[in-house]
């Protein structure tokens, strides 16, 4: 190498200066803080294969849920802290998710089954159901595995909310971990949920007179003999109060939390403050509240009325410091849509309230994540 080459290649720069590294990429990305749990993401063991090629650099954020509602600004945050790094030409970044399942201290838990969260209301009538439906078809949408157990066992009315209400159940053959082959129930799925009823057992119009421990029983049985497979949220309908069948469900699985739906009147938002209580007596953490029929929007004219009252949702949320998970406006296409077995996340799935149960969905998983994170050490795989 001659001095005139040497000079040229002092004043332009060796270039290794610009050799982007792995060390680079992931000290950048501690910058990145998830705020649920208030840590970067490195320490959080979120980012994973990372790849360097001169000055592009790859890499994949686990997310904990694949409905967070987190997503987007965690990307743009990665990618930006990574394009700040000197010779970054092009930032690529896979997001994907890993549902980690809650690690109870003790209890029996459904195999395969990574949360199962029971949704529940103080008194009928607040669209508890419908509620249910929209959300397990949310998080499915969102790429989770989803369940949905109607432990309604008086009311059941998830088989006509999915157009299934002419459907029955059928067994089907699992293999154990040990070998052995049993017979198991097998859920009815559509719109990626699978579900279970007492709806499907019975004739239409047949009605359940039943005592204590018969719903004791279907509960259990719903539970433990049903293939469900591999499950990210298991959601299990209540009947409305805190009687027999949430005792029962309470004590038959540790729950990884309760939603409570209420709606907006103080009357409805009391009795919902109850059953709330009655959760927590039985160490169920409460994952939020949600607020259905919280206004109605005229279509013609374009203006919201309160017609069940305001805010009595979130002034109980706030009250005993849980979370508020949303609002769910009164809707007519929400109503035909389940009249009609196709929820509205299916009928109209690109307007504003489909969207609304989205965000919904996005803040239960969210907190679903928080709490699992309270139960287990932050490297476990």
């Amino acid at each position: 190498m001659s001095v005139a080459d040497l000079n040229e290649r002092t004043m332009s720069g060796s270039g290794d200066e610009n050799i982007v590294t792995e060390a680079q990429a992931l000290n950048a990305l501690r910058t990145v803080i998830d705020p649920d749990f208030q840590k970067d993401l490195v320490s959080l063991n979120m980012i994973r294969d990372i790849k360097i090629c001169e000055g592009n650099v790859a890499f994949t954020v686990e997310l904990t849920t694949p409905a967070c509602p987190m997503k987007e600004k965690i990307e743009s945050d990665c990618r930006a802290a990574v394009e700040s790094i000197p010779g970054v030409t092009h930032v690529k970044i896979n997001m994907t998710s890993r549902v980690v399942a809650k690690r109870p201290m003790g209890g029996k838990v459904i195999p395969g089954v990574k949360h199962v969260i029971a949704v529940a209301s103080g008194k009928g009538g607040v669209g508890k159901s419908t509620v249910s439906a929209n959300l397990a078809i949310a998080l499915a949408q969102a790429g989770a595995k989803v369940g949905l157990m109607d432990a309604d066992v008086y009311g059941p009315t998830i088989p006509m909310l999915f157009g299934l209400d002419e459907e029955q159940l059928e067994q089907t053959a699992v293999r154990l971990p040990d070998g052995n082959v049993v017979q198991r129930i097998a859920p009815l799925e559509r719109f990626g949920v699978a579900t279970v009823s007492m709806g499907y057992l019975l004739e239409p119009g047949q009605p359940v007179v039943w005592r204590g421990p018969m719903l004791s029983k279907v509960v259990n049985q719903f539970l433990n003999d049903v293939a469900w497979g591999e499950l990210d949220y298991l959601l299990v309908d209540l009947p409305p109060g805190t009687g027999d069948v949430t005792m029962s469900l309470s004590e038959a699985i540790p729950l990884s939390g309760a939603v409570i739906v209420t709606t907006p009147q103080d009357v409805a938002a009391s009795i919902a403050v109850k059953s709330l209580r009655a959760f927590q007596k039985l160490n169920v953490p409460i994952l939020g509240i949600v607020e259905n029929m919280s206004y109605f929007t005229a279509p013609d004219t374009g203006k919201s009325y309160h017609i069940f009252g305001h805010g009595g949702g979130q002034a109980a949320a706030e009250e005993l410091r849980v979370p508020f998970l949303g609002g769910i406006p009164l809707e007519i296409a929400t109503r035909q849509g389940g009249d009609n077995g196709e929820p509205i996340l299916i009928s109209y799935p690109d307007s504003p309230q489909a969207n609304i149960f989205r965000d919904v969905a996005g803040l239960l998983a969210r907190q679903i994540s928080i709490q699992s994170r309270q139960f287990r050490p932050l490297n476990v795989v």
